[in-house]
């Protein structure tokens, strides 16, 4: 098969003499870039934002697209669909450390962590009341995937009851019931923490807005690990002004985030540079991925 593998894999370069042992290959560092090579003749890709910048019709001989990100939404799904492409994203990769990134988030509102290093930052000897446990909280999961698979077992280590919500209900043992998304406002009313993991679509895309903001249980937690377009940014700052106690955004409707934006100075929602995906252990997940489906690729052909 002929391959194009752009930078977009970090360890590209460790791994491409044994993909040449079965595949001409030809790199590319920069996805914006034009390769060196006929795109016509290339059957497979492994990239993240080739298609941003580059037609996928110009790809005529394409069987096999690998992305190095979890999320598809930055393809054109319609015409992979139609034209029976195999395509492969790096599930599993970052679960574990965005699960970490999830909990992480919830602790700092619920120990008001933001307060206590302005106080140590300041000098200031100052012990905080308000502060909660996770045990026994009610834990809500929009996306039942991989990422939302592995935030329902760190949450459930700590004692706290997981449920989820998915566009496709399934049963999964990691969950104590898994309802359809569609149920949203009801299921909203009593979970103390909400947590978004979901894939950014159609169905999706501004699902979070004051509709099912006002649903929220007065006092509550949000979290979103998913796709910044998922929420509505001004209804999800109406929610903190009136209703949750606070919020962790790691991704936003447009990035990076604009040194105006409203959201740099709320004082209880925790921001963050779309970084909860990042773990040292990923090259490492991300290699055996793409290795495993490229091999299974070949085999199954």
């Amino acid at each position: 098969m002929k391959l194009l593998i752009t930078g977009a894999w970090n360890d590209a370069g460790k791994y491409i003499p044994e993909i040449e042992k079965e595949h001409t290959v030809c790199f590319l560092q920069n996805e914006r870039d034009n390769p060196d090579c006929n795109l016509s003749e290339i059957e497979g890709i492994i990239c993240n934002g080739f298609f941003l910048y580059h037609s996928i019709e110009e790809l005529t001989s394409l069987r096999y697209i690998q992305v190095t990100s979890a999320g598809l939404d930055r393809l054109p799904a319609d015409y992979i669909e139609k034209n029976g492409i195999k395509l492969f994203n790096a599930r599993g990769v970052y679960s574990r450390p965005m699960a970490e990134f999830a909990l992480m988030s919830v602790l700092s509102l619920y120990k008001n962590s933001k307060k206590l290093f302005e106080n140590q930052k300041n000098k200031i000897w100052e012990k905080q009341r308000t502060v909660f446990e996770l045990t026994g909280k009610k834990v809500l999961i929009f996306g039942c995937g991989s990422v939302g698979s592995e935030c329902a077992d760190v949450f459930s280590a700590l004692g706290c009851t997981v449920e989820g919500a998915d566009i496709l209900p399934y049963e999964n043992p990691r969950f104590a019931k898994i309802y359809p998304v569609t149920n949203a406002s009801k299921l909203l009313e009593d979970a103390d923490i909400v947590i978004l993991t979901l894939p950014l679509c159609d169905s999706t895309r501004g699902m979070f807005s004051d509709k099912l903001f006002s649903c929220m249980k007065q006092g509550s937690v949000f979290v979103n690990i998913s796709r910044g377009a998922v929420v509505n940014t001004e209804a999800l700052i109406r929610a903190l002004s009136d209703r949750l106690l606070g919020a962790a955004a790691d991704v936003f409707e447009e990035e990076p985030l604009s040194a105006d934006s409203p959201l740099w100075d709320i004082p209880n929602l925790i921001l963050t540079p779309h970084n909860s995906f990042i773990g040292e252990g990923n090259s490492g997940r991300l290699s055996a991925v793409i290795m495993n489906n490229l091999k299974n690729t070949e085999t199954a052909k």
